[in-house]
Order: C-alpha cells, then structure tokens, then sequence
C-alpha cells in the first residue's frame, strides 16, 4: 500500500481549497476514487487554457507535465482533448479550475497528496 491519498479525496481537497480561495473549481468527469488519474483544466477568467497531470518529467523526478492547446481561445480543443483522454482512460478525473495560480493549487494538492 503506497502513502498516497485516494484520488477522490484529493480531488475533493483541490475543489474546496480553490473554491475557498475565492475561484470556481468544477469536476467535469468523476474517475476511479482510489487510484484514478486526474486531469487539471486551469483557467485565469474563462481564458489561457492548460491542462495539468501528474506524471514523471523529463529530469525523471514527478511533478506537473503541462499541455496547452494550439489555439488558445479555442476551449472546443480543451474539451476535445479530456474528452478523447477520457474515453482512452474511464477512471480518469477531470476538474476545472478558474484561478489566478491554477498551477500551484494544483501542485500543492496533487503533488503533495
């Protein structure tokens, strides 16, 4: 058994941290509770989309790989994107953060849960 928390309750903690915080955190797919991956949508009023997963980078070491889309004002590829991930991976959460930050709150939870 890892020290890792469940998914769920990590994705829980991120939505309230940011909701608290004064953002808007939304789930937009409910994954795998225990084990599932998750899959950040981080906004800055409505706009600059990127997506952020926990994954292993390129200096070996884990932290948040970042995926932006080639248009940034075109959120129909954002949606496009999880929803392809999302049918390629069923346990896979996805939530939506609009944030100033998105990126630390994302960190600090995923990361460190």
């Amino acid at each position: 058994m890892t020290g890792r928390l469940p998914s769920g309750v990590l994705v829980s903690a991120l939505l309230r941290r940011v909701n608290d915080a004064g953002g808007m955190g939304m789930m937009l797919a409910r994954g795998e509770p225990q084990a599932g991956a998750i899959l950040v949508i981080a906004l800055h009023n409505n706009c600059n989309p990127r997506g952020l997963e926990r994954g292993i980078g390129p200096d070996g070491q884990v932290g948040l790989i970042i995926w932006t889309p080639q248009d940034v004002n075109d959120l129909t590829e954002v949606t496009a994107y999880w929803q392809r991930r999302r049918r390629n991976d069923p346990d896979l959460w996805v939530v939506e953060l609009d944030i100033p930050f998105a990126e630390r709150f994302a960190a600090e939870t995923i990361l460190d849960g």
